[in-house]
């Protein structure tokens, strides 16, 4: 019984002694897990100076080493941002790189390229005339299901009904007759309508994160609600607090990949424009460049929120009008070169 009763506490300190082992490699391997997400989250800084890396490479007419530059880039990424790939695409297109296009095209199925959207798309004739184009087009669905699942479906149609209120709102200023009776409206009529939105999406922010391309599959419908708020009145955006509030939580999003900087730049240059009449601008889309130093100022802006130089977008849309690609830059409200307005 001796010899029995010593065995099994032999079986038992092996198994606890098993155990603790276990659980050191579980431990081990979340914490390694934990590091690496918080390495992703705030790494988007750097995701957007990798592209303007890419970009210049392009300007240089590195196209080729463009590629390799956002293929590795894409690796580190579980979200990547449409534009990207779709520019990585057409600079595979244009060399006739045909594994990366392909694969490159997969990858923007995963963030919600849709087939109608990739097919019509003429620059892209000869990756799609590849034998090879046919085993990805079967995929599609399933890729898609894919994309639908990462995203937060209540809050999309949430997000959807609220632009859909917003532009309703909007439209009121078109039926006033004069400058001044649509600024009173703006005030007096779209404003607390405004306020009550702003607030909603700050507390989505808080909850969910920042409903733009990565949450919801939709970049535009949020923009359009902030940007709306900012260009109330000159006398309104001047003492509003709630977007003052709300901008270090933009901010935030951007470093989370969220919210990409380039939409920003609108929400913020809507706020400019409104204040200075459109006579100033913060990031050049909105509002004049009038001098050198603005132009400087302008710049230092767009640094500081990682995204390219006024030159560097010009020279890509020489790139354009050279070889016929579309480098899916910011066309907005500036749909050529952003000039110096003396």
């Amino acid at each position: 019984m001796a010899t029995s009763s010593q065995a099994t506490n032999l079986l038992v300190l092996v198994f606890l002694y098993m155990m603790r082992i276990f659980r050191t490699i579980i431990f081990t391997i979340a914490i390694t897990h934990i590091g690496f997400a918080s390495i992703a989250q705030q790494s988007y800084q750097n995701y957007h100076h990798q592209i303007v890396q890419s970009e210049q490479l392009i300007v240089s007419g590195n196209y080729e080493a463009a590629i390799l530059k956002l293929d590795s880039l894409f690796t580190k990424y579980n979200f990547v941002f449409l534009r990207d790939c779709k520019l990585a695409t057409e600079l595979c297109a244009y060399t006739k790189d045909l594994d990366h296009g392909l694969r490159f095209i997969q990858q923007g199925i995963l963030q919600g390229w849709t087939l109608k959207d990739i097919e019509k798309n003429k620059n892209l004739r000869f990756l799609l005339a590849d034998p090879r184009w046919v085993a990805v087009k079967n995929e599609y669905e399933e890729l898609h299901r894919q994309y639908l699942k990462k995203l937060n479906i209540p809050l999309r149609e949430q997000v959807h009904l609220m632009f859909k209120n917003d532009q309703r709102k909007a439209l009121g200023a078109l039926f006033r007759i004069g400058e001044k009776s649509q600024q009173k409206y703006a005030e007096r009529k779209f404003a607390p309508h405004s306020e009550k939105q702003i607030r909603e999406i700050n507390i989505i922010i808080d909850s969910l994160g920042y409903p733009g391309e990565q949450i919801i599959g939709n970049k535009l419908w949020a923009s359009v609600i902030l940007s709306h708020h900012n260009s109330i009145s000159p006398q309104y955006n001047s003492s509003d607090t709630l977007y003052t509030f709300l901008k270090p939580k933009l901010l935030q999003a951007i470093s989370r990949g969220e919210l990409s900087p380039y939409v920003l730049t609108t929400i913020e240059d809507w706020r400019t424009a409104a204040i200075s009449n459109h006579n100033l601008t913060t990031y050049g889309y909105l509002g004049k460049i009038s001098d050198t130093p603005a132009l400087d100022i302008v710049n230092n802006n767009r640094s500081e929120l990682g995204i390219r130089s006024i030159e560097l977008r010009n020279s890509l849309i020489d790139i354009e009008q050279e070889t016929g690609m579309n480098l899916y830059l910011k066309k907005d409200w500036q749909k050529g070169k952003i000039s110096i307005v003396e």
